[in-house]
């Protein structure tokens, strides 16, 4: 069995999937710290997708620029993928803890968040006609982080391969419906901070007169 530093295990697992997040659970290894650090460079990565790229590949309006969306794209759908997945798989009478989801989840987004910056880089270089090597990154870092996905969840939770991908299906589901009553609760506190904030506008106009 393997031992390495907590950066070496990242590496492992990403360039070993098959084998790295088995030991990495055998060996009840992994890094929350560094999970968050990695969540932290895909909400980078995207803002420079965003904003950085080559005007060539760039059909964002760069001018004008709102931090939410990304944040939701990122963070918010990670947090979402980590709750709904628990959920979903403890229903499965999966194993996976809350942690090691959120770790195990972390590790394979590397490969999607080396190519996005990797691709951002390249963008000011290449030109046009060059833009299948810009398409060959984006497929790429997709396709690795899907299969390394695949991988820790199949081992986190020690499942077979076609109950692995059920549950990322439901997964989806889940994240769907978490996604579409946040949207309710924040239209419902909405509402009630606007009628508040009238009766109070109100009463203080009355006041006043």
């Amino acid at each position: 069995m393997y031992e390495f530093t907590p950066v070496g295990w990242l590496k492992h697992c990403v360039f070993h999937p098959v084998e790295g997040f088995e030991d990495l659970r055998w060996k009840k290894q992994g890094s929350m710290k560094i999970s968050l650090i990695i969540v932290f460079f895909l909400f980078v990565a995207m803002v420079a997708d965003r904003q950085a790229t080559g005007f060539q590949f760039n059909d964002n309006y760069v001018k004008i620029f709102n931090v939410v969306p990304l944040i939701v794209q990122s963070v918010v759908y990670y947090i979402t993928w980590v709750v709904g997945n628990w959920s979903i798989c403890t229903l499965l009478e999966g194993e996976g803890t809350f942690k090691k989801i959120a770790i195990y989840s972390a590790y394979s987004l590397v490969p999607y968040i080396v190519c996005t910056i990797i691709k951002v880089i390249l963008s000011n270089f290449l030109v046009q006609e060059e833009s299948i090597w810009i398409s060959a990154l984006a497929y790429l870092g997709l396709g690795w982080s899907i299969v390394l996905m695949i991988q820790a969840m199949k081992a986190c939770h020690q499942y077979s391969f076609s109950k692995t991908l059920v549950s990322m299906l439901l997964t989806l589901v889940a994240m769907l419906l978490i996604l579409f009553l946040a949207i309710l609760l924040l239209s419902l506190f909405q509402q009630v901070y606007v009628f508040f904030y009238s009766v109070y506008t109100e009463i203080a106009y009355r006041i006043r007169g």
